[in-house]
């Protein structure tokens, strides 16, 4: 559905995104990771055609996104920083997206409101910043969009509304089919959320996978050794951590062989336990952790 295609893009002498590469598949939604200008926003506008990106491409159902309204229109956007016009009515706002989208409903706007209650006599300039992001979502979900890009899309909402617009995205993909691409600090939410993952640092991809490939893979371990051990040289390692004569060690692609290393240093007793997405992505864009990437 949405190939994005070893992109760059450079702004003056600073290079946000390198040579990033994801592929995206219709009807799932996939999670942006990262630190405050690692890159996701940028890449956000490329694929919504704000931007050209300097080299590589976007395809979406193989044709490119920049000047090319087509494709355009089958894409809703919602940003961190909502901006409409701030002196019309929330009905009004409604009535402009209708007028420009051929595929917006109505009747799913209504259905939508709802259950977040945004009062359409209302101006934009007298909402909080949670409404405009619920008005925003409602709007870019009408427009039925193939391929929806949210951009904090639970920022400044409170924990009601957030399952409410979470259960929302779920319904959208499951009734229609929508792709979802989304970017969020929340990363409990993207956990219970995506099929798949993308983790930016520095505007590099740092790591790619399924949720279930990356629990399967990396793994915070509880290890009690004999005596006093030397990591340093098992690779497989990202972290390791000491609480009395409890070693946590993260690993990255657990398997029986670094078990069995673990084994020579000393280990007695192996367990697992659970790790957290925003654990692994800490650990993942660690200084060591950094290095690695998903098959």
């Amino acid at each position: 559905m949405l190939k994005i295609n070893k992109i760059t893009k450079k702004f003056d002498d600073v290079k946000a995104l390198d040579n990033v590469s994801a592929y995206i598949k219709k009807g799932t939604i996939h999670g942006l990771i990262g630190e405050n200008g690692a890159g996701k926003t940028t890449l956000l506008q490329i694929v919504s055609g704000i931007y050209r990106q300097d080299d590589g491409k976007i395809l979406i159902n193989n044709e490119p996104v920049y000047e090319n309204n087509k494709i355009k229109s089958k894409i809703g956007y919602v940003t961190d920083n909502n901006q409409f016009f701030p002196y019309y009515k929330v009905k009004e706002i409604v009535a402009f997206f209708a007028g420009i989208y051929k595929t917006f409903s109505k009747d799913k706007f209504n259905a939508l409101n709802k259950i977040l209650n945004v009062p359409d006599n209302k101006r934009i300039n007298q909402l909080s910043k949670g409404t405009k992001m619920r008005l925003s979502l409602m709007l870019n979900m009408s427009i039925n969009p193939e391929l929806l890009l949210l951009d904090e899309p639970t920022s400044g909402l409170d924990p009601i509304a957030k399952k409410e617009i979470i259960d929302m995205l779920i319904d959208e993909v499951e009734k229609n089919k929508c792709t979802i691409l989304i970017s969020s600090h929340h990363l409990s939410e993207l956990e219970k959320l995506c099929d798949d993952i993308t983790i930016l640092n520095h505007g590099k991809v740092t790591y790619q996978s399924s949720i279930e490939s990356i629990k399967n893979n990396v793994k915070k371990l509880q290890v009690l050794f004999e005596f006093e051990p030397n990591l340093s040289d098992v690779n497989e390692i990202l972290k390791v951590e000491k609480l009395g004569s409890i070693y946590y060690i993260i690993t990255k692609k657990y398997n029986e062989e670094i078990k069995e290393k673990l084994i020579q240093k000393g280990a007695k007793l192996i367990e697992e336990v659970g790790i957290s997405l925003e654990e692994i992505f800490i650990y993942t864009n660690s200084k060591k952790g950094s290095e690695y990437n998903a098959d």
